[in-house]
Formats: C-alpha cells, structure tokens, sequence
C-alpha cells in the first residue's frame, strides 16, 4: 500500500448530536425536517437524544435534504489525514 487514509477522532459527538448540530446550523426545526424526509419527527427526536440508532437509509434521507455527505452524519467527528506508507 503505497497510500493510504487515517481517521483521526477530532471532536467527541455522537451521530445524534451530528445531526441536531447540522439541522440547528441551517435553521430547522425537527418539523421542518420532519416535514423534509418524510421521517416522524418523534423518530428524529429520538435519533439527536440517541435513543435510536441512526443507520445508513435515514443518514442518507437526512444528508440530502441537509446538504451534507452522509459520513458526516454517521461518522461525526471524524477526519481523514493523507499519510504515505513506505
């Protein structure tokens, strides 16, 4: 392997905290993106207090209309260093 990525833990938030970081930051309410994606909101509530987990389908339902990358949402905190390997 000639190159290769690292993941780097950056900051401690949860997948749930991402995605109350995210919707707060654009100015949504948990209706707005209720209203969104078709997601109930009580299933979001539950998703930003971490009481359900999160998964691939609704990170990319939320992703889109949030305009991010799902990792984002999954992955938070997260960043990737280029290293080379010899």
């Amino acid at each position: 392997m000639k190159n290769y990525r690292v993941a780097k833990k950056q900051v401690d938030v949860s997948a749930g905290e991402s995605v109350r970081i995210i919707r707060e930051l654009q100015e949504m309410s948990q209706n707005d993106l209720a209203n969104a994606t078709g997601i109930p909101q009580s299933t979001i509530s539950a998703i930003e207090n971490d009481r359900v987990r999160l998964g691939v389908e609704r990170a990319k339902q939320l992703a889109r209309v949030l305009k991010c990358h799902p990792s984002v949402l999954v992955f938070p905190g997260w960043d990737l260093l280029h290293e080379n390997a010899a």
